[in-house]
C-alpha cells in the first residue's frame, strides 16, 4: 500500500464524538478504548498554593559521611592520657585489585626484555604479493644484492638453511634485472626491506625459543612424589565350627515342632500386649495420670540423685581425696604398729533407734555396700526393719532404701548377678528383692508356717546355680535348721538340708522315750573350693563341718567357743585355715580336720564379727563390743594386734558388724545405733611380700601362700605329747 493511499485514507476517516468521561478534545481510535483516569486525593493531603508549589528547594549532595563521629578518643601508654583518634575517611573501597601486566612501551617493560633478552611476542610478518615477493631482492648497505646475501649467509648458520636462502637471492637478482620496466615498484620493495633489516639484524643469526606465557610445564616446580603404602589391618577371624547330621524324618518332625512352638510363644506374647493395652484403656484417667507421674517421677529421681551425689562430693572433697590417696606418713617411724583414718559416716534417720545387724559390700561395684538393721536384743524388738545400700559417692543418703515388717538380721548379694538380693528375717521368713525393677517389693517371699524357719535366721548365703540353672541359696536359724532354697517361676521351694542335734544330746522323755537335743544355729560359711562343705556355728560354742550330700552325719566337729560362736570366715589364700570369733572374748584360727586351734587371742571383749583381709594372708581384723577395732598381722606379731583402735564411745555404743572392701584398703564397721563408720588403712597394716632377690618373676599371691605355710609350720611342729594350753591374756586397751 502506498503513501499516498495511506493519506487519503486518514483525510477520509470521519472523527467520533468523545465518550462521557473521555476528556474531550480530537483523540485517536485508542482513546475511545482507554477508561477515563481520575486523580484520587488523599484525605491528608495538604492544601499549598501557587506559590508554595512554584517554589524550588535546593538540594545539596556532598560525599561528607554525616554518620561519622569526629570526636572519639582512646587512651595512650605511651602518653599517659587520651588522644583523639583521626576522623575516618569518606572513601569506602569496594574492589581492590592488584595487577601484573605491564604496557610494552613503558620503561619498566623495556628493561625486563633487555634483562631476559627477549623481544616479547613474535610479530605478524608482513604481507607482499607474489610480484613483490619475486621483485624484492634484499640489499645491503652498499646497494649489492649478490654480496649482501652472501655476507649475510656467512655471518648467519652455516646449514643447508642459508644455502637454500643464498640461492632464492641469486634468482631473483636475475629476474630483477631482467624486467628492468618495473623500477618504481621495485624502488617500493627497497624501502621496506631497509626498514625490516635492523629487526632481522636484532634477532641475530640463531633463532631464540620464545616462551610460551601459557605453558605451565615449562614453570612447575618439582616436588617430591611421596612413595605408596599399603595400610593393612588384622583382624581376629571369626569363630568357625564343622557340623555334620542325618537328616531324618524324626528330626524334621522335631524342627518342625521345635518352629510350631515357638510361633505359638509370639502369639501369646502379642496376645497379652493386646490385653495389657485394653487394660490400660480400661484404666481411669487418674490411674493413668498416677502412672505417668510415677514414670516421671524415676525419671527426676535419677536426675536429683546424680546432682546429690556432685554436691556430697564437693562438699566432702578432702575426705575423698584421703580415702584415694592418703597414706600415712608416720608409718615409717612406727616399728610394726599401724593406724585406721576415719573417713565418712552412713546413717538414715529412720533406722536410728536399730542396730547394724550385718554389713557386707557388692561383689560388682566396690563402692557400694548393703546394710541391715534390726535388734540383737531379744527382748526389744522394733515393730520394722530395713536394709539401705549405701554408696560411697553419696554418703548422706541410701540409694536404695527397703523397709520390712520385721528386723533384717543377715543378707547377701549374688556373686554372679548382683541384681538380686536375699535377706533373712528376725520373724523367720527370707525375701528376695531385684533391684533393677520394684525393689520396695519382694519378688520372693516365704510363704506359710512350714515352708520358713521357726526363729530368727542368722545367716544367709548364695549357693552356686544348680545342673537345670535354677539359682538357689542356704539359710540357718536359731531352730537347728539349714534350709536350701531354689527360686522357682512363680514361689520358693524349700528343702531341709540338714538338721542340727546336739552331740551326746540324748535326754530320756517322762514317758521313758529318748529324745535328742537340736543345736541352735548361730552362722554358717560355705568351703571356698568345693560348694558342697559348709561349717555351721552354734549357739552351744561348737563348729560343725558339715556336707550337702550327707544329712544326718557331721564331717567334722570343733569343740571351739564356750558361748555362742558369732561369725566364721575361710582364708582368701589358703582355703584349709578358717577364723572364728565368739561372745567369750576370743578369736581362734583353726585348720581343717584338726580339733585345736593354731592360735588363741583374747580381746577383753565380746567379738561381735572377724573376717581375713582380701589382699593378706596373715591378716585380719575383728570388733568388740568396746567400740574398738583390732587389726592383726601375724607375720609381724603372733602374740598382739598391730593396730587397736576405739571408733564409737565405750559406754554408748558397741561394733556389730565389720567387712572388708575387696579392691581399695578400707573397712566398715557398724554399731549398734544404726551408724556404719567407714576407716582407711596405713600402710603398716597393707605391707605386701617382697619376693626374695632369686625370684622376682613370683606372684604375690604366691608370696602370700608361702608366707601362711611358713607361718603355719611353726605351729603344727609339736613335741610328742604336748598339750596346747589356753595361755591368752586379755589385751589391755
Amino acid at each position: 500500500m502506498d503513501e499516498e493511499d495511506l493519506l487519503n485514507r486518514a483525510s477520509t476517516a470521519k472523527p467520533k464524538p468523545p465518550t462521557d468521561g473521555a476528556g474531550g478534545g480530537d483523540a485517536d481510535d485508542l482513546d475511545a478504548w482507554v477508561k477515563s483516569r481520575q486523580l484520587v486525593k488523599p484525605d491528608n493531603q495538604l492544601d499549598l498554593t501557587e506559590a508554595e508549589l512554584s517554589e524550588e528547594i535546593t538540594k545539596v549532595l556532598t560525599t561528607t559521611n554525616t554518620n561519622v563521629v569526629h570526636n572519639l578518643v582512646v587512651y595512650s601508654f605511651k602518653e599517659e592520657a587520651y588522644v583523639p583518634l583521626p576522623p575516618a575517611g569518606n572513601t569506602v573501597t569496594l574492589l581492590k585489585f592488584d595487577g601484573n601486566s605491564l604496557h610494552i612501551d613503558s620503561d619498566e617493560a623495556k628493561y625486563q626484555m633487555e634483562e631476559s633478552g627477549e623481544i616479547g611476542y613474535p610479530l605478524p610478518a608482513p604481507r607482499y604479493s607474489l610480484m613483490e615477493a619475486e621483485a624484492a631482492p634484499p640489499k645491503t648497505d652498499d646497494g649489492e644484492a649478490g654480496e649482501g646475501g652472501e655476507g649475510e649467509d656467512q655471518e648467519g648458520k652455516e646449514g643447508e638453511e642459508g644455502a637454500e636462502e643464498a640461492e632464492g637471492e641469486e634468482e631473483a637478482e636475475e629476474e630483477a634485472a631482467e624486467e628492468g620496466g618495473e623500477a618504481e615498484e621495485g624502488e617500493k620493495i627497497e624501502e621496506e626491506t631497509a626498514d625490516a633489516a635492523p629487526a632481522a639484524a636484532a634477532a641475530g643469526g640463531k633463532k631464540r625459543k620464545l616462551i610460551n606465557q601459557f605453558n605451565f610445564c615449562e614453570r612447575a616446580a618439582l616436588t617430591f612424589t611421596n612413595p605408596t603404602r599399603n595400610v593393612d589391618t588384622q583382624t581376629i577371624p571369626p569363630p568357625r565350627s564343622q557340623y555334620g547330621a542325618n537328616v531324618l524324618q524324626w528330626v524334621i518332625y522335631d524342627s518342625y515342632a521345635e518352629d510350631f512352638e515357638q510361633q505359638q510363644k509370639e502369639r501369646d506374647k502379642k496376645d497379652d500386649k493386646k490385653a495389657q493395652r485394653k487394660d490400660e484403656l480400661k484404666m481411669s484417667k487418674q490411674e493413668l495420670k498416677a502412672a505417668q507421674a510415677e514414670e516421671l517421677n524415676k525419671k527426676y529421681l535419677k536426675c536429683w540423685q546424680i546432682l546429690e551425689r556432685m554436691i556430697n562430693q564437693n562438699i566432702y572433697k578432702d575426705i575423698a581425696h584421703d580415702y584415694r590417696y592418703w597414706e600415712d606418713p608416720a608409718d615409717e617411724f612406727r616399728d610394726g604398729e599401724g593406724t585406721l583414718l576415719p573417713l565418712w559416716k552412713f546413717q538414715y534417720e529412720r533406722t536410728k533407734k536399730m542396730s547394724v545387724t550385718d554389713v557386707m559390700f557388692n561383689p560388682y561395684y566396690y563402692d557400694l555396700f548393703a546394710v541391715c538393721f534390726g535388734s540383737h536384743d531379744f527382748m526389744k524388738q522394733p515393730s520394722e526393719g530395713s536394709i539401705c545400700l549405701f554408696t560411697v559417692k553419696n554418703p548422706s543418703y541410701p540409694d536404695y532404701i527397703i523397709m520390712t515388717e520385721s528386723g533384717v538380721m543377715c543378707c547377701d548379694i549374688h556373686p554372679k548377678y548382683p541384681f538380686l538380693v536375699a535377706i533373712g528375717l528376725y520373724d523367720g521368713n527370707v525375701h528376695v528383692y531385684n533391684l533393677k525393677e520394684n525393689y520396695r517389693e519382694p519378688l520372693y517371699v516365704s510363704m506359710g508356717v512350714g515352708d520358713k524357719h521357726i526363729e530368727c535366721v542368722w545367716e544367709i548365703k548364695w549357693g552356686p546355680d544348680m545342673a537345670d540353672g535354677e539359682i538357689n541359696f542356704y539359710s540357718v536359724s536359731s531352730g537347728g535348721r539349714v534350709f536350701n532354697w531354689v527360686l522357682m517361676q512363680n514361689k520358693l521351694m524349700v528343702t531341709t538340708i540338714i538338721t542340727l542335734f546336739l552331740e551326746n544330746g540324748i535326754v530320756s522323755g517322762p514317758d521313758g522315750t529318748e529324745l535328742r537335743l537340736r543345736s541352735c544355729g548361730s552362722c554358717m560359711k560355705f568351703h571356698p573350693e568345693d560348694p558342697e562343705i559348709f561349717l555351721v556355728g552354734t549357739e552351744e560354742g561348737c563348729i560343725y563341718k558339715c556336707s550337702i550330700a550327707y544329712s544326718s552325719k557331721y564331717l567334722m566337729t570343733y569343740r571351739a567357743h564356750n558361748l555362742s560362736v558369732y561369725r566364721i570366715d575361710f582364708n582368701r589364700f589358703n582355703s584349709n585355715i578358717f577364723i572364728s570369733c565368739s561372745g567369750d572374748w576370743r578369736v581362734k584360727i583353726w585348720e581343717d580336720m584338726r580339733s585345736e586351734p593354731l592360735f588363741i587371742f583374747d580381746l577383753g571383749s565380746a567379738v561381735g564379727d572377724v573376717k581375713w583381709a582380701p589382699y593378706s594372708s596373715t591378716v585380719f581384723a575383728a570388733v568388740t563390743n568396746e567400740g574398738k577395732v583390732y587389726v592383726f598381722d601375724l607375720n609381724v606379731n603372733k602374740y598382739k594386734a598391730i593396730c587397736i583402735q576405739a571408733v564409737v564411745p565405750k559406754r554408748k555404743n558397741k561394733l556389730t558388724r565389720l567387712s572388708f572392701n575387696e579392691k581399695l584398703p578400707f573397712i566398715i564397721v557398724g554399731d549398734d545405733k544404726g551408724t556404719v563408720t567407714s576407716l582407711k588403712l596405713s600402710p603398716n597394716l597393707r605391707q605386701m611380700v617382697k619376693p626374695p632377690k632369686k625370684q622376682q618373676n613370683l606372684e604375690q599371691s604366691v608370696l602370700q601362700v608361702q608366707k601362711l605355710e611358713k607361718l603355719l609350720s611353726l605351729v603344727r611342729e609339736l613335741p610328742e605329747g604336748e598339750i596346747i594350753k589356753d595361755t591368752t591374756t586379755t589385751v589391755q586397751s
